[in-house]
């Protein structure tokens, strides 16, 4: 006979509010407490959802043969973060067959536009901020990083609108957890963005827009499906905002990168003009301690046997992002920051997992990963030897209930000189 146990059970109609409460470590806070690595709860109006962590879970979480993305999502999350259809409610075929344009928009010669043109859009905002009392570094991230996304993509961007564009992209992802004023603002912004989007998808359709052929935004319009036809505008302009917002929201990681190179002694020393392998090891250090994603969220496809439990059908299940990044099994003193441990680490698609795990063509990690790392490590070289700055005190705390976290303060720097 299989073996089957009875897993944990945080009881409850529904822990929905103690998720908010606790938000990062909701997952991990009950793993510790009952010395698990699966167990059962209650989500999104008494839902039954298991929870997991950990690499093997991270490997059948990403088995397409167990797990699927359709009606995973909260809708919430549809309306602000994701999109209507998006490909990250995709399965299958139809998964594979998207997943393959989004790739296709990856390569090295792209992604070495990318990082040329964060350069470029950095450097002219340095000048800037030369000239002011103080800059705060999200906010002005967020702003470069939007002219980027859309430069690099093929979206044309007036200057004008570069604020306007800057603030709606941040509200996508920002109010994805958020309830209230926070999720209504991103709900509007998503619902302006997808209207400029498709204005700009029919023109290209219909020859009154010209955009290079390589951007994302000239081979999203062509695009054709699995049966042959081209995206509706609506899913199409998803998509595109399904490449320019996630670049958008690497600012994120930027504020941790100057966060760490500000609170962990000796390390800006350290990258001082240093070879990429060192720049690379700091950055996946900063992508593993500091909160992105909070978890990832997929139901069963049939019913199936687990380490014991069993699975239903339609079970939802939630892969504990943070918790596997700083799990005491996969990570030598998981709470220190230790950019050294990557020094030979021999790389697993099941362990570091910031931005999803598993294989990038054929499943659901995300596809910017790679772009992610690169103007990170761009960021990295910016601010160590390309320009000058004092950090003020302020609030540099981060907040495991806000997500995503960031640093209260969004990162002060006053006498910020180019170099």
């Amino acid at each position: 006979m299989p073996y089957r146990e009875q897993i944990p059970i945080d009881k409850g109609f529904d822990n929905s509010l103690a998720m908010m409460r606790e938000g990062y470590l909701y997952i991990t806070n009950r793993r510790k407490r009952f010395g698990r690595d699966m167990f059962e709860t209650r989500l999104l109006g008494g839902q039954k959802a298991i929870c997991i962590a950990g690499d093997e879970a991270v490997k059948m979480f990403y088995d397409e043969s167990k797990i699927m993305r359709k009606g995973a999502a909260p809708k919430r999350v549809k309306q602000t973060l994701f999109g209507e259809k998006a490909i990250q409610t995709m399965d299958d075929a139809s998964h594979k067959h998207r997943k393959q344009l989004f790739m296709s928009l990856m390569t090295d010669k792209r992604l070495e536009d990318v990082v040329d043109i964060f350069k470029k859009e950095w450097a002219a905002a340095v000048e800037v901020w030369e000239s002011k009392n103080e800059v705060i570094l999200y906010n002005e991230a967020i702003k470069v990083l939007a002219v980027t996304a859309c430069n690099w993509a093929g979206v044309p961007l007036d200057k004008d609108d570069v604020d306007l564009r800057a603030s709606q992209l941040e509200a996508l992802f920002d109010s994805a957890a958020a309830v209230g004023p926070r999720h209504w603002k991103g709900r509007h912004a998503r619902n302006a963005l997808e209207l400029w989007l498709q204005q700009l998808i029919e023109d290209v359709r219909n020859g009154n827009l010209k955009v290079p052929e390589e951007t994302a935004l000239h081979q999203m319009a062509l695009y054709r499906d699995s049966n042959g036809e081209h995206l509706n505008t609506h899913v199409t302009a998803v998509e595109v905002l399904n490449i320019i917002r996630p670049i958008v929201a690497i600012a994120v990681y930027i504020v941790f990168v100057a966060l760490a190179l500000f609170e962990k002694a000796g390390e800006k020393e350290k990258l001082s003009n240093a070879e990429d392998d060192v720049y690379e090891m700091f950055v996946q250090e900063v992508r593993r301690y500091y909160p992105f994603f909070p978890f990832a969220a997929g139901r069963a496809r049939e019913d199936f046997l687990w380490k014991g439990h069993d699975f239903k059908k339609g079970n939802l299940v939630l892969l504990d992002i943070y918790g596997t990044n700083h799990h005491p099994n996969l990570w030598e003193n998981p709470d220190q920051f230790i950019p050294e441990r990557f020094k030979e680490r021999q790389e697993s698609p099941y362990d570091l997992v910031p931005q999803g795990g598993g294989d990038y063509y054929t499943g659901h990690r995300c596809p910017g990963e790679w772009l992610t790392v690169e103007i990170m490590k761009s960021s990295l070289d910016l601010l160590i030897n390309r320009m000058d700055y004092h950090v003020p005190k302020q609030d540099l705390s981060y907040s495991m209930m806000r997500m995503p976290s960031l640093p209260k303060s969004r990162f002060v720097m006053n006498q910020v000189k180019k170099i």
